[in-house]
């Protein structure tokens, strides 16, 4: 040691220390393999978030809690809503304790200390809602570093958003309009089927030459399903005089 160094006083030696070994954690580069599986998660991440759910998966959702946990698309949507109520640390608690079951056994006893210190003990950086016992429980069991660690403090973390956040996700706004999309793409796509639609247009003037009582009850069955010709239809009955049209 330089004759600089040794005048300094332990606690300073120490701290610098610690500093050196932090840095010299950040600067290692990480194993390919860890490396690729992160860039595939991300890619993967990045294309769910740009794929609209449709209103069959919605529905889906909303039969149980398990199936939005239980589809990739649904946990990416539940998150999100989440993040608006700044609670996402339990669906991304939840997640990395999935994560965490599928580990290498030689890694798990690390990443549990991690995960311990992310979301679960006092003050944590993303500290989930636990109550104290759980939380002590779980901290002695990450000592042995076992698959079932989190079992307790994931379950309760689960009842805890299907109790409280899924209630308030099925109604939000996210969910009302995605399903308000889909309706209407249906209507949409309904409305475009030319050949019905020529088909019903002539049923409808071979109609309008009959009686005029005959001519109203059909068109106004068959209405029922060719909405869109509604309106038309109306204007048209005015020209000829007939009597009003009701679905």
């Amino acid at each position: 040691m330089c004759k600089g160094l040794a005048t300094l006083p332990a606690t300073c030696l120490k701290s610098a220390k610690d500093i050196k070994h932090k840095i010299s954690f950040l600067l290692q580069k990480p194993e390919p393999q860890a490396a690729d599986q992160k860039e595939i998660k991300e890619k993967t991440a990045t294309a769910i978030t740009k794929r609209v759910p449709n209103a069959a998966e919605v529905e889906k959702w909303k039969e149980s809690f398990c199936h939005v946990m239980s589809s990739e698309m649904g946990r990416t949507v539940f998150t999100s809503f989440l993040k608006s109520e700044f609670s996402q640390e339990n669906a991304d608690f939840w997640i990395a304790c999935e994560d965490y079951k599928k580990s290498p056994p030689s890694k798990m006893a690390t990443k549990a200390k991690q995960m311990y210190q992310q979301y679960v003990e006092a003050d944590a950086p993303n500290e989930v809602n636990l109550d104290a016992a759980t939380r002590e429980k779980t901290r002695r069991q990450i000592e042995s570093g076992g698959p079932s660690c989190f079992d307790e403090a994931q379950k309760m973390i689960y009842n805890l958003m299907e109790k409280d956040s899924y209630r308030r996700f099925l109604k939000s706004k996210m969910i009302q309009e995605i399903c308000q999309k889909d309706n209407c793409a249906a209507q949409e796509k309904k409305g475009c089927d030319w050949p019905e639609s020529r088909q019903f247009a002539k049923k409808l003037l071979t109609l309008i030459e009959c009686e005029k009582e005959m001519a109203v009850a059909q068109v106004s069955e068959d209405l029922s399903c060719n909405h869109w010709v509604f309106s038309a239809v109306v204007s048209f009955s005015k020209t000829l005089h007939l009597s009003r049209l009701e679905l």
